[in-house]
């Protein structure tokens, strides 16, 4: 009997899936979730797949590996959707991809399906790419969705941020410091990378930052404010008219599903380079849904003296 690994969110389309597989191919689900910081029960939705007629269920905790090495790389480009939204739902596919690929070898198959649309090819390239023998399987929209299937899905990543009513009447100032591109403490102190996204998660969220996208977590919000005003301190001239080319390649990469691409590779090593003198603390000001900038310092400024601004980089379109 034929074996199909499923990308399963525990979501409808995804739920909808496994009986779907399991009749049209006669074949055996194996379903795979990921947690990559997007919240929710996975263990349910581990549960919620098995109850279904998954054979097997697997659930990864990946969120170290994202942070390092889809997350950090593309702030540090400041590989930005419509130059404004950092789009994590869609930098997670090369990754989602990548676990396929190695849970089909595990479970000795060469099938995997996911519940992605036929607009969004990133999840199906990158398997393609990575394993040009798999056969990728994708939902068809005429798909009828279970009716228990309504489970809600894990799409968003991040907390969801409280709308503007709800937060406090006070702001909330954040330092981030950043060590050669990468975000290294939050209010001096240091962290790991998956605590301090959390963190900045949480935080920036209770003050309503990213409650206009529904697609954007929080933390990708003020990292990638505070990352991009600190490098116009760092880098200029022809490097910046540069790096601006570079971040807008990378952001076509990612939309394009072309992560595991030799041009994405060389990108990612001029990006590195380049951000190795991106080192300092920015000063944010988080209040009811807006998101500004109020100082900042280069670690090579003079004797540490902040750069006074006031740049508002976000703010709330919806007061409720």
């Amino acid at each position: 009997m034929q074996r199909i690994v499923l990308a399963y969110s525990g979501g409808v389309r995804s739920s909808t899936a496994i009986p779907w597989l399991a009749e049209t191919y006669a074949a055996e689900v194996v379903a795979l979730t990921l947690d990559i910081g997007q919240g929710g029960d996975l263990e349910a939705a581990r549960d919620r797949a098995l109850a279904l007629g998954a054979i097997r269920a697997h659930v990864l905790d990946v969120r170290d590996e994202f942070a390092r090495h889809y997350l950090i790389p593309a702030l540090k480009a400041d590989a930005l959707y419509d130059d404004r939204r950092s789009r994590a739902n869609v930098l997670s596919r090369p990754l989602i991809a990548q676990k396929l690929v190695e849970i089909a070898a595990i479970e000795q198959t060469s099938a995997v399906a996911h519940g992605a649309r036929a607009g969004d090819p990133q999840i199906s390239l990158a398997v393609r790419a990575l394993g040009p023998a798999i056969d990728v399987i994708m939902l068809s929209p005429d798909v009828p969705v279970l009716a228990h299937a309504q489970t809600g899905a894990f799409d968003r990543l991040g907390v969801a941020a409280k709308s503007p009513g709800e937060c406090p009447d006070e702001p909330a100032f954040v330092d981030i410091t950043f060590t050669r591109g990468a975000p290294a403490a939050i209010n001096g102190i240091a962290m790991p990378l998956v605590d301090l996204v959390g963190s900045l998660d949480i935080i920036a969220g209770a003050h309503g930052v990213g409650r206009s996208d529904a697609l954007e977590s929080p933390a990708a919000i003020v990292l990638h404010a505070a990352h991009k005003d600190l490098q116009t301190l760092t880098i200029t001239g022809q490097a910046d008219a540069f790096s601006r080319s570079v971040s807008r390649q990378l952001a076509d990469i990612i939309e394009q599903g072309s992560w595991f691409t030799p041009l994405r590779e060389a990108l990612e090593a001029y990006v590195d380079k380049v951000q190795g003198g991106v080192s300092g603390v920015v000063r944010l000001e988080l209040f009811k849904g807006d998101c500004a900038i109020v100082d900042r310092r280069a670690s090579a400024a003079d004797a540490g003296v902040a750069t006074p601004v006031r740049k508002l980089i976000f703010t709330a379109t919806a007061k409720a």
